[in-house]
């Protein structure tokens, strides 16, 4: 299937879910948008994210002929999930439920936990993951569950670890310490940027669920299921980067945190 898959977030967190599926799914086309002119969605009503959502959707479906949607924010995926896959007429695949998974795994104790934006834990939608995934594992777990503000704002800036963002991380964690969890899922798609900080004050015995490795993967077995994996050819597989913000901070920032894949970054523009 020739077609790109397609894969949006807002703003630069997605790229640590790109950058997964390119390297497990290397012949695959790519059209990745970063919503960065209107980051960040955490603190945003939800009503006004699934609306962000749609439109990012159905614009990678209208103009870039997508195969497969991957909804690469946690946020995005909490609030319009449901949405997107009664909407979008392509195979949806999302953040959520796969970290849910892999977090039910990584656990020995059953104390699990989860870190997130406001609207991202606010809507539930981990709450309610990782129960069916306890449920399908014949596991009992026990999660908490905490609000990050500020770390997504310290990556956009590309402020990734320094004293302010420890005491930053150590303030936030603090109920998740408290509660003594073996496993924590870093439940937004900018956390894995701090995952040295954020295991750093979690400490060694904590196992830091990283969502984007399992969304790929989630990826490659819904796309293997489908039948819709491009076969392997001699021509190299494209990777698209638009932004719908200041394009040269997107290039520059997102090329640091990604790789050079961001140098010939497009604009996007919404309605």
């Amino acid at each position: 299937m020739e077609r790109p898959l397609g894969m949006f977030d807002s703003g630069f967190g997605g790229l640590t879910v790109a950058r997964a599926v390119i390297d497990l799914l290397p012949h695959e086309d790519l059209v990745y948008v970063g919503d960065t002119g209107r980051y960040p969605y955490g603190p945003r009503p939800q009503a006004e994210v699934r609306e962000f959502a749609r439109e990012l959707a159905w614009s990678l479906v209208k103009d870039h002929d997508i195969k497969a949607l991957i909804v690469a924010c946690n946020t995005a995926s909490a609030a319009a999930l449901d949405l997107l896959e009664a909407e979008i007429p392509v195979l949806v695949v999302d953040v959520v439920a796969p970290g849910a998974r892999a977090l039910v795994r990584a656990t020995r104790s059953g104390k699990v936990g989860v870190i997130g934006t406001v609207g991202t834990i606010g809507s539930g939608a981990y709450d309610r993951a990782v129960a069916t995934a306890s449920a399908t594992a014949g596991t009992n777990v026990q999660l908490t569950a905490a609000a990050c503000p500020g770390f997504v704002e310290f990556v956009e800036r590309g402020q990734t670890s320094g004293e302010d963002v420890t005491i930053l991380a150590e303030r936030l964690l603090a109920p998740i310490q408290e509660a003594g969890v073996d496993a924590l899922l870093l439940g937004c798609t900018h956390y894995p940027f701090l995952a040295e900080v954020i295991g750093t004050v979690m400490g060694p015995n904590v196992t830091l669920v990283n969502s984007a490795d399992e969304t790929a993967q989630a990826a490659h077995t819904e796309l293997t299921s489908a039948g819709l994996l491009r076969a392997p050819s001699a021509e190299p597989a494209t990777h698209r980067f638009l932004s719908s913000g200041d394009i040269s901070w997107f290039a520059d920032l997102g090329g640091r945190l990604l790789g050079p894949e961001l140098r010939d970054a497009e604009q996007w523009h919404h309605d």
